[in-house]
């Protein structure tokens, strides 16, 4: 399997969306997400933080029903969560990057970001970190470090 794709995120939907799909690829088979990730980009307007940190009850009932997307009430939820968390850390450090460079090592990132996110575990931050070009260790260092500690990869 080939790294995923980095970006240069512009905005703040770029990290959440970045960040929506290492929730949803959690448990599931990479490649059926890639193939529904249009649907996920539609029913998630497009990962708006306003929008998606304000979607109403209905609208999340809707989304658990909308088979353009994983159906995951739990992950759906995070999401919206997700959203919540990335604006309240814009308007506290002045931009997400900002939050981001206020993490002073990969290990200090994990610990925080797992706190603060839903369903984001030890390989959704990595996974989340690499592909928004922030710093990371080696990929097999740190398979390696979870496999010693006995640290499950989410």
């Amino acid at each position: 399997m080939e790294p995923p794709k980095q970006i240069t995120p512009a905005k703040l939907a770029d990290y959440l969306e970045v960040m929506t799909k290492a929730v949803f690829e959690s448990g599931m088979s990479w490649s059926i997400i890639e193939a529904k990730w249009p649907g996920f980009q539609a029913a998630f307007h497009g990962f708006d933080p306003v929008r998606v940190a304000n979607l109403s009850p209905d609208e999340v009932d809707a989304l658990t029903a909308d088979t353009r997307i994983i159906r995951n009430r739990r992950k759906i939820d995070s999401t919206v969560h997700n959203a919540q968390v990335m604006l309240a850390l814009e308007a506290e450090f002045g931009s997400f990057k900002q939050y981001l460079a206020s993490l002073a090592s990969f290990a200090i990132a994990t610990k925080d970001m797992r706190k603060r996110f839903k369903h984001v575990g030890d390989f959704g931050v990595y996974y989340f970190l690499y592909v928004v070009q922030e710093p990371v260790p080696d990929y097999h260092e740190f398979r390696t470090k979870l496999l010693e500690t006995g640290t499950r990869a989410k």
